[in-house]
């Protein structure tokens, strides 16, 4: 390397990331590590791990010299207990706020509209029109307005629901009124649709209990594509099998869900496998995050997202 250009000592867990980042400022070496070979140097100045790794990859760590661990999830659930003595961490916000903002979409359009029955009658050669509840129209309750709850509710403007923000504490932001958390009691009664995108820890586990989903009227959709630990899944598929909820769930809790859970095949309820940030969307929003990290650090400057901090 050039004398006098800062050194940075990157890795990545995949050769395409590697690729994405290119060009980069000389000085600066990526190397592709899996995190299942021997580490490609002792000290690396930003180390990316494999994606939903974090619980397998970070003990491995500890004996190394690192700058900074950069996450591939917004979430970051359980890494402060793993994360070692003088480390740093970032999360990914700004990487899969837009995919995961449609799929809530995606999941709440499917259950309002009936899609999986359609796909089983198309399954048995079998013609079964029926008349569905439109999201146009429908009071819609968003909990949660970080990223992800910003971005549902940009892609929800042009559906023609009746929107109601709720937040942790009570604000106007960009010039939508929020509600804080403290107001769920008198606002549930009157959502049809609650669109759930908060972080999952201590301070919202189990947040849509049993309390939160009797309040809610008959007929009521749960979306969640937050953390599963938001829900009480046992009050979950009570409702459920009542008849008086239906769920529409990206997470699970417990996370994955075992083969011979009931909420697999309860009627009004639609599963997919924690899969909001995992689209096409992901590498070039990833790419351009870890660029812009390097970017920082060569030029001295504090990285970005950065949620915990054990130096």
């Amino acid at each position: 390397m050039t004398t006098g250009i800062p050194s940075l000592i990157v890795s990545v867990p995949t050769a395409e990331l590697a690729a994405a980042l290119q060009p980069l400022p000389e000085g600066v070496d990526v190397h592709v590590w899996t995190m299942k070979d021997p580490a490609p140097s002792e000290r690396l100045d930003i180390v990316v791990p494999p994606y939903m790794s974090l619980a397998r990859v970070l003990p491995i760590l500890e004996t190394m010299q690192v700058g900074l661990v950069q996450g591939q999830s917004i979430g970051y659930d359980g890494v402060e207990a793993l994360l070692p003595a003088g480390f740093v961490f970032a999360n990914a916000s700004s990487v899969h706020e837009t995919s995961t903002a449609e799929l809530a979409l995606a999941l709440t359009l499917a259950a309002q509209r009936h899609l999986p029955q359609y796909i089983r009658a198309q399954d048995e050669g079998r013609w079964a029109p029926d008349f569905a509840t439109s999201l146009a129209d429908r009071r819609v309750l968003l909990l949660g307005y970080g990223g992800v709850g910003k971005a549902v509710a940009a892609r929800l403007a042009p559906f023609e629901v009746e929107l109601t923000v709720v937040a942790s504490r009570a604000r106007e932001e960009d010039g939508m009124p929020v509600h804080g958390v403290d107001e769920l009691a008198a606002l549930l009664p009157e959502a049809e649709i609650v669109i759930v995108t908060l972080p999952g820890g201590d301070a919202t586990r189990h947040l849509v209990d049993d309390a939160f989903l009797t309040a809610l009227p008959d007929g009521a959709l749960v979306v969640n594509v937050g953390r599963g630990t938001l829900v009480d899944t046992a009050a979950l598929v009570d409702h459920v099998e009542r008849g008086r909820i239906r769920a529409a769930l990206d997470v699970t809790d417990p996370e994955p869900l075992p083969a011979d859970h009931p909420l697999w095949t309860l009627p009004g309820v639609l599963i997919a496998p924690h899969v909001g940030g995992a689209s096409s969307a992901m590498q070039p929003r990833i790419a351009r995050l870890v660029r812009r990290q390097i970017e920082r650090m060569l030029a001295g400057e504090q990285p970005l997202n950065i949620v915990i901090d054990h130096r």
